[in-house]
């Protein structure tokens, strides 16, 4: 028999938690239960009644806020009318609607859409897409076998898209199951290459493109890339013009390229999405996170008509898309993904964020100097601290010191909720958050850093 209500206490659901709930990136071991119970806008509750602000978009996807009325009301419409629908040979009008507008919205050329349930599998699509498409064109390439990607990537917890991945850390136990992946060094902007601070680094990390490109273009499939900023590598920032380079450069060596934009997409970046900063059209978008505003668990892969002809023919030519997941393409799903792209458009959401982009800056800015800190950076509504022993040398504290992790412990005690990267503290806010509420986040981060450095004697 399941508990009464009077019967299931906190201490029974911090104990079960403990024992039975395996939770994603964390030490169980070390692990401490915190319960959310329920939200509202940006303010996340826990089950003992107390509010914290959500600092980091419940990782990265909440867009318009927690319980919006708008989006509410369009899951309990859909209820109405059927939760689920398969995609395997069959349809609904709600998935087709968010179909046609994400097509409307996106870059140009991108006119099919392939539904998925998260992103590490919106990335997965295009990985097996790309290839399939070399082999199934009119005049096949059946060499281009090979992958390329950027040092530190990340792209998912799936097997290809580990491959592509380049978060030794994260992914060096799963090398035996991985495939061959060519790895270009991470172009950042915070730290390029001796020589090239004039232009942060793109000259160099452009010329290592091409010469890997020129060398090795017949046997490459695709590149697969996160625009702007790869994220759960730290929040490195490219150098302005990065992105265009690279996609002129895999036209020219006929490779595809895979936008990764699940964490930096619908609207992160200030734009909906990431590519649109430099006029870029890829040959696949992957979308996920903030697809659904944060409410339930959807991705899509989009791509081109050229692509999408190379699976057309005969049931016997056996050149369909082998790839589906039962719940790909959810009603629900697409439900609320559909009021999403609607509160953008209602609420002038992508207007108002220079405003809120601006104060993330200004109320960072004293953390520039801090002894303490290295580097504080932003691009939109993505702002990280990285947390170091010494500015002069930009050493980083030993990651056994969870640094981290304690800003985040002192930031909870002001009432914000965060999650670090390592010694790297990440700022992400929900897009409809309040001026007011920015002030709150950020000051708590000052005072998370003061702390969580005061006994370090500085080098």
């Amino acid at each position: 028999m399941p508990p009464s209500p009077e019967d299931l206490t906190l201490e029974k659901l911090q104990r079960w938690d403990r024992a039975h709930v395996w939770h994603a990136f964390t030490q169980m071991a070390e692990y401490e239960p915190f319960i959310i119970e329920r939200a509202r806008g940006c303010t996340l509750v826990d089950t003992e009644g107390r509010e914290y602000l959500d600092g980091v978009s419940s990782l990265w996807c909440n867009v318009h806020g927690h319980r919006h009325p708008r989006l509410d009301a369009a899951l309990r419409e859909q209820l109405d009318r059927v939760a689920h629908v398969t995609s395997l040979g069959a349809s609904n009008p709600t998935t087709i609607q968010l179909a046609k507008r994400l097509v409307d919205v996106s870059p140009e050329g991108l006119e099919h859409v392939f539904f998925s349930s998260d992103g590490s599998c919106a990335v997965e699509v295009a990985i097996k897409m790309s290839l399939q498409y070399w082999r199934q064109k009119p005049s096949p390439q059946n060499d281009k076998t090979l992958f390329l990607a950027l040092g530190d990537a990340y792209h998912g917890d799936t097997l290809g898209s580990v491959s592509v991945g380049g978060v030794a850390r994260f992914h060096a136990m799963f090398e035996p199951l991985l495939f061959e992946v060519l790895r270009l060094p991470t172009p950042n902007a915070q730290r390029p290459p001796a020589g090239c601070e004039d232009d942060a680094g793109l000259t160099y990390h452009v010329a290592q493109l091409e010469a890997v490109l020129q060398e090795h273009h017949s046997r490459i499939a695709a590149m697969v890339i996160e625009p702007m900023v790869q994220c759960a590598a730290g929040m490195v920032m490219h150098p302005p013009g990065y992105l265009r380079a690279v996609r002129a450069l895999t036209r020219k060596y006929d490779v595809h390229l895979i936008a990764d934009e699940v964490a930096v997409g619908m609207g992160r970046t200030g734009r909906l999405f990431a590519c649109e900063h430099e006029g870029v059209s890829p040959d696949f978008v992957c979308l996920g996170k903030g697809l659904t505003g944060g409410y339930l668990p959807m991705s899509a892969t989009l791509t081109s008509t050229e692509a999408w002809n190379a699976f057309l023919g005969e049931y016997a030519d056996s050149k369909q898309f082998f790839h589906g997941h039962t719940f790909g393409g959810n009603p629900l799903c697409a439900a609320v993904a559909l009021a999403t792209l609607d509160v953008f458009e209602e609420e002038q959401t992508l207007a108002k964020l220079p405003a809120r982009i601006a104060r993330i800056a200004e109320q960072l800015a004293p953390l520039r100097e801090h002894r303490h800190v290295g580097n504080v950076r932003q691009c939109g509504m993505i702002a990280a601290v990285d947390l170091v022993q010494s500015r002069t040398t930009n050493e980083p504290f030993p990651w056994e010191e969870k640094r981290g992790l304690q800003v985040c412990h002192e930031a909870l005690k002001a009432g914000v909720w965060l999650r670090p990267l390592g010694n790297i503290v990440v700022v992400m806010p929900p897009l409809a958050v309040a001026e007011n509420e920015i002030d709150r986040i950020c000051q708590a981060v000052c005072q998370g850093v003061a702390a969580a450095t005061a006994t370090t004697i500085a080098k």
